[in-house]
C-alpha cells in the first residue's frame, strides 16, 4: 500500500508521516483514543483487564516470525526479556534457553540495534553469581550469545546512553527493572523512557501476560510495531490450545486449592471437557457439592453455589465428575507417620497430604479414554512437598500416555516438576511453568501483555469484497463512535473509501455502504497493522471525526 502523500486531520493529537507507514505512529494525547488506553489510574487499567471476555480475537497478534526482515535492518528495537529462562537453565543449553535466545539472535542477523530489558530478583537468585550485578549479567549473556552485550546503569532509555559507545556489533542491556517503580505501576513516563530512540517492540516473556508493566504494555504506545518474539509467540500457540476441543475426548485434571476465585475456569473447563477429575483440595469442594461427608475444616464455605453450579452443568452436559477415592494422610499424633485413608472415611486426626494409590489407580484406568489431558494444579494439600509422593506417580501415567498419542498439557510447577522428577528430560508433554497466566486465560479475562500487540489482521479483512473499488483512496476515522460522522462522509465522497476503527462494537450503527466499513479495534495497537494491508493509498486519517 501507498502512503505517500496522505494527510493528517485530528483534534488534539497528531500523527507523524513519512516516506512509509513504517514510520507511522500514533500520539494522541488527549483525545478519547489515547484516554481509552491511559495508565495514569492503573487501578482503572486492572478493571478493564479483569472483564470477562469471551472473544479470543486479541490473541491473534503480529509475531517477529512474520515481520518482513528488511524493515528491522538498522531499527532501534527494544525486546523483553524473560530472565527466569535464562537463570533456570545455568550451565548446558536446553530448548527452552535455546527458543528464549533465538529473538535476539534473529534480531542481531537482521542488523538490527538491539536493547535488551529484563529483571531479575537478586534475592531469590543470591547464591548466582551471574545477577550480582548489570555488568556480571551482561557478561552472562554475552557468553550465552556469543556476542558483546554492553550494560547501562541508571535510566531507562538511549537518553542516558552515549551512541558511540553503541558499535555495530554489540548489543545493549538496560539496569534490573526491579529498580524502578514506574515498571509495576505502568508509568507512562516510565513507559516513554524506556522507548525512548526505539521504534520496534518485541515482547518475548509469556510468563508476564497477565501483568500490566511498563515494558510490556505501556512501552507499546511509543513504538510503532509491537510483536511477539519466538518464545512468547510458540507459547501462546501453546495456550490457545488448552481451549481447542478438535482432539477428545479431552479431560482436565485440577488441583490446588481457592475454589471461589477459579471458579470461572472450572466453569469454562466443565463447557469445554469430556471429564472433570478434581484433586487437592478442590476436590472436598466437589465432594461436598456431590452429597458425601467431608469434614468442615476442608470446605469453602463461600464457595458452595459455585460447586454446585459446576456439577450442575457436568450433569447438563452429562460430562463425568471424577475425584480420589483414596488419599494419602499424615497422622496428626505421630508426626512423619503417614497412612492411606479412604476419602469418604473419617479423617478426624490425619491430614491429607496427597491422592493415594486408589485414586491413581482409578486415573490409570480412565486415561485411555481420552485423547487429550490437560493436568492444572497441585495433588497435594497444604502439607511441605516431602510428603507428595501421589503427584510423581500421576506424572508417571501421563508420561506414558503422552507416547501413546495423546496431548498431554501441563500447567504449573507442582505438574511440571512432578515428570521432571521422574524422566529428568524433555518429554513430549506441553509445559507451562507459570500457571497463573493459565488459570486467568481459562477464567476470560483479557491478558493485557498479550492484548497490547500489535493484532494480526485479518486473519484477513477481504478489502476487494468490502469494499467496490478497493483501489480507491482510504479515509481512516479512529473512535467513529455511532459511525455517523464516515456514514455522512461515505455518501459526499463516493469515490473514497471509509474505514473506521472502534473500540465499542455496541456503540456503531449499521450502515449499508459499499464505500463504507468498520472494524471494531483498539486502533492504538492495531492501526499500524490493519491499513498496512490496504492495497490502495491512505489519503487521510482523522479522529473522533474532527479535525483542525
Amino acid at each position: 500500500m501507498s502512503s505517500v502523500g496522505f494527510q493528517v486531520a485530528t483534534h488534539s493529537g497528531y500523527f507523524l508521516g513519512g516516506s512509509g507507514l513504517c514510520r507511522l505512529k500514533c500520539k494522541v494525547q488527549c483525545s478519547q483514543l489515547w484516554q481509552s488506553t491511559s495508565l495514569v489510574n492503573n487501578q482503572k487499567e486492572k478493571d478493564r483487564y479483569s472483564w470477562i471476555d469471551q472473544s479470543t480475537s486479541y490473541l491473534h497478534v503480529q509475531s517477529l516470525r512474520n515481520f518482513p526482515t528488511e524493515k528491522l535492518c538498522g531499527e532501534v528495537v527494544v525486546v523483553r526479556l524473560d530472565s527466569a529462562l535464562l537463570l533456570g537453565h545455568l550451565g548446558p543449553c536446553t530448548f527452552l534457553l535455546e527458543r528464549a535466545l533465538l529473538t535476539i539472535k534473529y534480531l542481531y542477523k537482521a542488523r538490527a540495534k538491539v536493547i535488551i530489558v529484563t529483571s531479575w530478583d537478586t534475592t531469590l537468585q543470591s547464591n548466582n553469581p551471574e545477577v550480582k550485578s548489570i555488568d556480571s549479567f551482561a557478561e552472562y549473556l554475552s557468553s550465552l550469545l556469543q556476542v558483546e552485550v554492553i550494560p547501562v546503569d541508571g535510566g531507562p532509555g538511549l537518553i542516558s546512553f552515549k551512541k558511540e559507545e553503541w558499535v555495530q556489533n554489540s548489543i545493549i542491556l538496560f539496569e534490573n527493572l526491579l529498580n524502578f517503580r514506574g515498571e509495576v505501576a505502568n508509568c507512562n513516563d516510565f513507559s516513554q523512557k524506556l522507548a525512548s530512540g526505539a521504534t520496534i517492540f518485541v515482547n518475548d516473556s509469556f510468563s508476564l501476560s497477565h501483568k500490566i508493566l511498563a515494558s510490556t504494555v505501556g512501552i507499546t504506545r511509543f513504538c510503532y510495531a509491537s510483536l511477539a518474539g519466538f518464545h512468547f509467540d510458540e507459547e501462546l500457540t501453546r495456550l490457545i490450545k488448552i481451549t481447542d476441543t478438535t482432539r477428545h475426548p479431552y479431560i482436565a485434571i485440577v488441583g490446588g486449592g481457592n475454589f471461589l476465585r477459579k471458579a470461572p475456569a472450572l466453569r469454562m473447563l466443565i463447557s469445554l471437557c469430556d471429564g472433570l477429575f478434581f484433586v487437592g483440595k478442590l476436590s472436598f469442594q466437589i465432594m461436598k457439592g456431590l452429597g458425601m461427608p467431608v469434614p468442615s475444616q476442608f470446605i469453602e464455605r463461600n464457595a458452595i453455589r459455585e460447586a454446585l453450579q459446576i456439577i450442575q452443568i457436568a450433569r447438563d452436559r452429562n460430562v463425568p465428575i471424577y475425584y480420589p477415592t483414596d488419599l494419602w494422610c499424615l497422622n496428626n499424633d505421630n508426626c512423619g507417620t503417614l497412612g492411606v485413608i479412604n476419602s469418604t472415611g473419617q479423617l478426624d486426626g490425619w491430614t491429607p497430604a496427597d491422592i493415594g494409590p486408589s485414586t491413581l489407580e482409578k486415573i490409570s484406568s480412565i486415561v485411555p479414554l481420552y485423547m487429550k489431558i490437560l493436568w492444572i494444579g497441585s495433588t497435594k494439600y497444604d502439607l511441605a512437598e516431602e510428603f507428595s509422593v501421589g503427584a510423581t506417580q500421576l506424572g508417571q501415567i501421563l508420561e506414558k500416555a503422552s507416547f501413546d498419542n495423546c496431548e498431554v498439557i501441563l500447567v504449573g510447577s507442582a505438574a511440571c516438576n512432578a515428570l521432571r522428577r521422574k524422566t529428568g528430560s524433555s518429554t513430549q508433554c506441553i509445559e507451562f511453568k507459570n500457571a497463573t497466566v493459565v488459570w486467568e486465560f481459562l477464567k476470560g479475562r483479557i491478558l493485557p501483555g498479550i492484548a497490547a500487540l500489535d493484532k494480526r489482521y485479518p486473519y484477513r479483512i477481504p478489502w476487494s469484497t468490502v469494499f467496490c473499488d478497493s483501489t480507491l483512496p482510504l479515509v481512516v476515522d479512529i473512535g467513529s463512535g455511532n459511525g455517523l460522522f464516515l456514514f455522512e462522509m461515505a455518501k459526499r465522497y463516493e469515490c473514497s473509501n471509509f474505514l473506521g476503527l472502534e473500540m465499542n462494537e455496541k456503540g456503531m450503527a449499521l450502515y449499508e455502504k459499499r464505500n463504507l466499513y468498520f472494524v471494531s479495534t483498539n486502533a492504538t495497537s492495531t492501526f499500524h497493522s490493519i491499513v498496512s494491508s490496504y492495497p490502495g493509498r491512505l489519503s487521510l486519517v482523522t479522529i473522533q471525526g474532527k479535525s483542525v
